[in-house]
């Protein structure tokens, strides 16, 4: 898995892209499509994730199959991380 750190539109300090690689690597992570209207429009996913310090990030992104562009990296809502460790509880 390769990312590109180029132009991203949020600060690289807040979130390392170190920490955003782990929680794209947690086993847990949870990928969604989400609905698009505009079949035009470049395919955007969602991830939920997992550091290895347990902060729960969620990303929008990017991908070729080989390389990833993250667009938005920030930590999860509440909602969000319920969302994430119910999923998990369900596939466990």
């Amino acid at each position: 898995m390769e990312f590109d750190w180029l132009d991203p539109h949020f600060d690289l300090k807040e979130i390392t892209p170190r920490e955003i690689s782990e929680a794209f690597e947690d086993p847990f992570a949870i990928r969604l499509l989400p609905e698009i209207e505009d079949e035009e429009a470049e395919t955007r996913y969602f991830a939920l994730g997992k550091t290895v310090t347990n902060r729960f990030l969620f990303s929008v992104f990017w991908t070729d199959g080989k390389n990833y562009r993250v667009i938005l990296s920030r930590e999860m809502t509440p909602e969000e991380e319920n969302f994430y460790t119910r999923k998990n509880a369900e596939w466990l």
